[in-house]
């Protein structure tokens, strides 16, 4: 008995030592992470609090987080409600954004579907090589292609169109193999019972596979609009009229300085806040959808 009660006090002295060095070691990361936290979060704060500041403030004090004076002049000038100085076609290049985004998001959820489905479950000759050159296209930097991308555009007359923006991007490698690894997981009974019911392929894809796909949907839904509303070599090689400006090329020409004389830090760093807005909003509501399908797309290889 006595050396079962020296075992245990012992082990018990032990625990009581290891805690005040779990406490410390917890705490140390704790303060690590908080502090990694701040560095990340600090520049999103200073464009937010620099966005309500006059040209002068901005720049004298650039780090300060108490606007002096504190002013909404840079929002009425972004979105043409007045204020002091030239305003800028933001309007315009959020219209632009929208409608390519829109096109673009629809497009590749359907035709990367339609795509992912065929190398996932059609048997047809050419099926290996085909997704082979998938992944060997993904591997490819898109700077490379600029050049090729813009006389192919221009041969076929849709070079400074919104054609020539949009349809190049309706299909995105990415996409096809995120809906396709999806596509994999899904048993083949339910589509032999659909098969079995009368149901053609793509009347069981479109009624019976795509409903079961909508982790998959919700994630390639968001990376399509992320992707597409931060476009911005695609747009630099497919326009040149200011009319087609989106919000990537718009805001590039515009902290260029081409549209205007000084620095004007608080109106480009609303533009770019207000910029980023959707993309935030988006992600957050399905932040919870997009990592379950990004689970489910990685199940089967």
């Amino acid at each position: 008995m006595s050396i079962v009660r020296g075992t245990t006090r012992g082990t018990a002295d032990r625990a009581a030592r290891r805690r005040p060095r779990r406490s410390a070691t917890t705490a140390l990361l704790l303060g690590v992470t908080v502090l990694l936290g701040v560095v990340y979060v600090l520049p999103f704060v200073i464009q937010l609090v620099t966005s309500f500041k006059t040209d002068p403030d901005a720049a004298s004090h650039p780090l300060s987080l108490l606007p002096n004076p504190f002013t909404l002049d840079s929002y009425r000038r972004l979105f043409g409600l007045g204020g002091s100085g030239e305003s800028v076609p933001f309007m315009r290049w959020l219209g632009n954004s929208v409608l390519v985004t829109v096109f673009v998001t629809v497009g590749r959820v359907f035709f990367d579907s339609l795509a992912g489905y065929a190398l996932a479950r059609l048997d047809f000759r050419g099926r290996n090589l085909l997704f082979n050159g998938l992944l060997t296209v993904m591997s490819v930097p898109g700077v490379v292609l600029l050049i090729p991308k813009f006389l192919v555009l221009n041969e076929l007359g849709m070079f400074d169109t919104y054609a020539g923006m949009i349809v190049p991007l309706l299909v995105d490698a990415a996409g096809v193999f995120v809906m396709r690894q999806f596509f994999l997981s899904v048993p083949k009974e339910v589509e032999e019972a659909a098969r079995i019911d009368g149901a053609g392929i793509f009347r069981t894809f479109w009624s019976v596979v795509l409903p079961m796909a909508r982790p998959a949907l919700i994630t390639l839904t968001i990376l399509s609009f992320q992707s597409s509303w931060n476009e911005f070599t695609h747009f630099l090689v497919a326009t040149q009229s200011p009319q087609y400006e989106t919000l990537t090329t718009g805001l590039a020409r515009f902290v260029s300085g081409s549209l205007s004389a000084g620095t004007q830090y608080p109106l480009k760093l609303t533009a770019a806040l207000v910029a980023t807005i959707p993309v935030a909003v988006l992600f957050f509501v399905f932040q919870r959808h997009f990592v379950r399908g990004a689970n489910s797309g990685s199940v089967k290889g």
